[in-house]
């Protein structure tokens, strides 16, 4: 379930609390992690697609250009030393895929992955360059803003030409990015956390009772508790301004049904007033549940389906187990 830390997303900065000295800052660590990212991709693709390993290494020159012209900005306005902080602690920015994770992507995946990249730190420019009154530092901002929406085509095109595939009008595309990001993403986490998170209280209470009642209680407490948490926290977590995520509303509430829902799941077979059936009915309803969130990750999150499987099928065995064993105690 959400942490009351990250209910209220403790130690991470406000974008609107950062001066124009931190947003310089910001935007140099940023440019430099996504120039590292981008070689990354060049390195994934070379052996197979060295035109488009190509291609990303041109973009992860032109980061490392962005981040000198930065540099050079910082040092007229505010000298030689930069401040230490980075895009990760500034609340609303979209997380990056690690490096680690970019093994066997396949070229169509990439390419999103740095369509997202990119309107990312498009977003991330237009709305500081609102923020900067210095007249150089807004225009410097707007330039790479509008450089960063020409890198978003680029990918696009890339796609389109290695991969030989129609990839549908850009209206299209925003719409099932925004999807993704809105609805998807929210609501997988959300039934994740519910799904999983809820087993341990509801079967320990099962077990260490054998009181259907009870048991639905402590499931209904437990469920509508994590919606309620995990709703409130990812509402709270971004405005949608920086990452893109559009409104914190959908996607608190996507995030808090989905929760609720995930935990009812396998708390309402409870109201079968006979213990073994109930047990037995929920256990094959959280397997349906983790298979159908291992579909969710494989489908639109490019995870592949048995590694998806492996790890929440993994992951709910072992918490209902603990349930398990300590009501059985």
């Amino acid at each position: 379930m959400a942490s009351f830390g990250s209910l209220f997303s403790f130690g991470k900065r406000s974008f609107s609390d950062l001066s124009e000295q931190e947003i310089l800052a910001v935007a140099i660590s940023a440019e430099e992690d996504d120039g590292r990212i981008y070689l990354a991709y060049a390195d994934a693709l070379r052996e197979t697609y060295p035109a488009s390993a190509a291609v990303f290494d041109d973009m992860a020159g032109e980061e490392s250009d962005h981040r000198r012209m930065l540099i050079e900005m910082h040092r007229a306005k505010f000298g030689e030393r930069i401040p230490l902080i980075r895009r990760e602690h500034v609340r609303g920015f979209f997380e990056r895929r690690p490096v680690w994770l970019m093994q066997n992507l396949s070229l169509d995946t990439i390419r999103r992955e740095a369509e997202i990249m990119e309107g990312s730190a498009a977003r991330f420019y237009r709305q500081a360059a609102t923020r900067a009154s210095d007249a150089s530092i807004r225009k410097l901002l707007v330039d790479l803003a509008e450089v960063e929406t020409g890198h978003i085509s680029l990918a696009h095109r890339l796609g389109i030409e290695h991969l030989k595939t129609a990839a549908g009008d850009d209206e299209k595309v925003t719409a099932r990015r925004l999807f993704l990001l809105q609805v998807v993403q929210p609501g997988l986490v959300g039934l994740m956390d519910g799904s999983v998170s809820t087993l341990a209280p509801l079967f320990a209470t099962a077990f260490a009772t054998h009181n259907t009642y009870d048991t639905l209680l402590v499931g209904l407490a437990a469920s509508i508790g994590a919606g309620i948490s995990m709703g409130l926290a990812e509402g709270l977590s971004d405005d949608g301004a920086l990452s893109g995520r559009g409104s914190p509303w959908i996607r608190g509430l996507a995030s808090g049904l989905m929760t609720m829902l995930g935990g009812l799941g396998h708390a309402l077979p409870y109201l079968i007033p006979y213990f073994w059936t109930a047990t037995i009915v929920a256990f094959f309803i959280v397997a349906i549940e983790l298979g159908v969130i291992s579909w969710i990750r494989w489908r639109y999150m490019d995870t592949p389906i048995f590694r998806a499987i492996l790890q929440i099928v993994f992951g709910g065995a072992l918490v209902f187990l603990t349930g398990v064993l300590i009501g059985s105690a």
